[in-house]
Parts: structure tokens; sequence; C-alpha cells
């Protein structure tokens, strides 16, 4: 395939707290899901890479963890993982829901970039939920702090096409940095234990979903199948037969859920054994983090 002289390609960091739409807007982009997605915060915890192809350009974006104030070391690294994609950008995205911004959360996101001095546009999200006249306030408020102001809805697609046009003036005249066949240049074993992940904070509420890791263990890659090994970590003995259930009905559920999601996204059919065990306060302890793919 000829490219054309004026390829660009780049990337571009989604930010903002959590909550905010930033995993669906990279998803809908994309036409893919490989950020997991949940209405709780703090689902996803480490910068995830989506690669956009097209004839004219290649857009790697970076969905970035939810900005929030640090009580662990987890919160710490994922802060870092802000930190570092916005330093590697050629654009930034910020990203916060109209209907509550500005909160504190969303000026230290704007602070951060405002740091890196790097180009930035907004994107005022979940316009589908307010007045003609919140959006034109809320649009002024913010102007004066970004690039470009987009207000839309990651929800629907009408927005995306003229969104990533946008996005395009802003990249670099390069060839593509990546294969043009790959979405990302994570392996199956990581989208495998975030889906894991996100079917444990659908299926249980509180401090469990916040207090789990997961971590495959084998990855098994067969022609007709797929087998994985997986371990659920917790940080406390008492939370093991909440996440087990009444005779192993809870984490039953998750792993035929979990096992559905792996099979959407490689194609395959799935065979998932999960196993718990605990680690107290992991989500404090460095090296333990370390372990389980926190850098």
């Amino acid at each position: 395939m000829t490219l054309p002289e004026n390829f660009k390609a780049g990337f571009v960091s989604i930010v903002g707290k959590a909550n905010v739409g930033k995993s669906t807007l990279m998803n809908r982009i994309l036409g893919e899901k490989l950020s997991i997605v949940t209405p709780k915060p703090q689902t996803t915890r480490v910068s995830i890479k989506g690669i956009y192809n097209s004839d004219d350009m290649q857009i790697i974006f970076l969905d970035t963890p939810g900005f929030v104030e640090p009580r662990y070391e987890l919160h710490n690294r994922m802060i870092n993982y802000i930190k570092e994609s916005l330093k590697d950008s050629d654009l930034i995205i910020f990203i916060t829901d109209i209907n509550d911004f500005p909160t504190e959360y969303d000026q230290k996101v704007i602070e951060l970039i405002k740091e890196v001095k790097k180009p930035s546009i907004a994107l005022l999200n979940k316009i589908d939920l307010c007045t003609e006249s919140m959006i034109k306030d809320k649009t002024e408020k913010i102007n004066q702090s970004f690039d470009k102001v987009y207000p839309i809805s990651a929800l629907y697609v009408k927005e995306i096409d003229s969104l990533l046009k946008e996005i395009c003036t802003f990249l670099p005249y390069n060839p593509p940095l990546y294969s043009q066949e790959d979405m990302s240049d994570l392996p199956m074993r990581f989208f495998a234990q975030e889906i894991i992940r996100e079917r444990i904070f659908m299926n249980l509420d509180q401090e469990i979903p916040y207090s789990s890791a997961v971590v495959v263990d084998a990855y098994e890659e067969h022609e007709r199948h797929d087998f994985i090994r997986a371990t659920i970590y917790l940080e406390r003995e008492t939370q093991k037969p909440i996440l087990l259930g009444k005779n192993g009905a809870k984490i039953g559920k998750i792993r035929r859920e979990a096992e559905l999601g792996i099979q959407q996204l490689s194609g395959k059919p799935t065979k998932l054994n999960l196993w718990i065990k605990v680690k107290p306060d992991w989500r404090k302890k460095s090296g333990l983090l370390s372990i389980f793919g926190y850098k």
C-alpha cells in the first residue's frame, strides 16, 4: 500500500477525572471495546493504547486512569501513568462531564496539562443530558485554557468524524508508527485480566472491586480455543466469601461473563480458571504493585 505524502501519525492522550467518558470515547472511535468501562471510578488503572488507522493518518490514543487524590501507592502510580502519557503526546484531549464542570479534580488535571505545554483540546462530554444555554456557558468558561473546545456526546457517533479531522490537524507528518493492521500493542493476556477485573467491578459493590487485582498466570492459545488461568488477589480474608458467593455462585458468574468478553475480543472460545488469594494491603506495597503490573 502506497501512503500519501501528507500522511500523519502521532500520540494523543485522553485525560480527565474518573467517570467522564475517556474509555467510552476511545472505544467509540476504534469501534472495538479495548478499555473496560463500568459506572465505578478507578476502573482504568493504567494507560491503555488504542490505535486508529485510516488512509491518511494513524492516531495512537492513550486512555489514561482517571485523576484521583492519592490515598495509596496504587493511586500514585495511576497519576504517574497520566504524567508520562502527557509528556509523550503530540496532542492532549481533556474530557469532562459538562454537567458538573468545573470540579476541583478538573482544575488539577488542567494544571497538569498546562505544565507540559502541549497542544490541547477540551471535550465537554454528555451534552445529551444538558440544555443549549448550559453548553454555551460552560464552553465560554473553559475556552481560555485550550486550543479548541468541543461539546460532544461520547455515546453517539455523529461528532466522531469531525473530531478525528480536528485531531489530525495537530499531528506531525509521519509514516505509521505501528502496523496499520494493529489496534493495540498490548497482548491478549493484558486484555483478559482487564475483562476479568471489569466483571468484578460490575458484579460486586463497596470496597471489593477497588481492593482486587487480577494477574493472568497462564494464557495458552490453541487452534480452536484458548485456556487461561488467572488469580484474583484481595486484601482481606473476609472478602473471599463475598467474592465466592453462596455455593460459588458469584465467582462462577464472573468467570462465565469474563469468558464471553474475552471470546468476543479474541474470536475464539475461551476456558477460564479463576483462583483467589489474599495479599494484605497490596495497594500500599510497591513490590506487590510491580508484580501485579502497575509500573
